[in-house]
């Protein structure tokens, strides 16, 4: 196996390992023991528990970002109901696609603060991102801080409920929708 195809391997196997165990169940041990591998070889592509779930994390983050950019591409110069539409389907969906073990490896880098620093640069780095989009749909060119914490602690929350059947997929496109438009709306 290539060492590509392994560390490919190893990831699909962590978010294997959190989806039916937990955050807590992810170890290099246990992931190791998963793969069928030494432990030498899951330390050589991870060199701590830390690493291997930031990894996971950019992983996600990486999907994340790359959706709501094809989104927001095919929706062209649309209004700002179909950008924020653009922007809910992506965020949902992404949330929905990893289910609960996107929660565990999101409270795993709230662990220390090395791996809380991670995650609040790339929270900060999507909320750049969805700034820039929504700027052209405002009144003065700016989406406020406290509107994006917001914006996306709503999004956060329903897409959550979505990934846990609370609420359906569509509810919280519609939802996660009316909030973008608020927000923009305001500034």
């Amino acid at each position: 196996m290539t060492r590509a195809d392994r560390r490919r391997q190893l990831l699909d196997l962590a978010w294997s390992v959190v989806r039916e165990d937990g955050a807590d169940a992810l170890t290099l041990g246990r992931l190791a023991e998963v793969a069928g591998i030494t432990k030498p070889v899951v330390y050589d592509h991870f060199s701590t528990r830390a690493g291997l779930v930031v990894a996971m994390f950019e992983e996600y983050d990486a999907e994340q970002s790359a959706a709501l950019d094809a989104a927001v591409a095919e929706v062209g110069s649309g209004g700002v109901v179909d950008t924020a539409r653009a922007i809910a389907v992506s965020y949902v969906d992404c949330v929905v696609r990893r289910g609960r073990e996107l929660a565990g490896v999101a409270a795993a880098l709230e662990g220390s603060t090395e791996l809380a620093d991670y995650k609040r640069r790339a929270d900060q780095a999507y909320a750049d991102q969805c700034r820039r989009i929504l700027a052209p749909h405002t009144r003065n060119g700016v989406v406020s801080t406290p509107a994006m914490v917001g914006l996306l602690g709503a999004a956060d929350a329903v897409s959550a409920a979505a990934a846990d059947g609370a609420l359906t997929v569509q509810e919280a496109y519609d939802e996660v929708s009316a909030v973008v438009v608020s927000v923009v709306e305001r500034a």
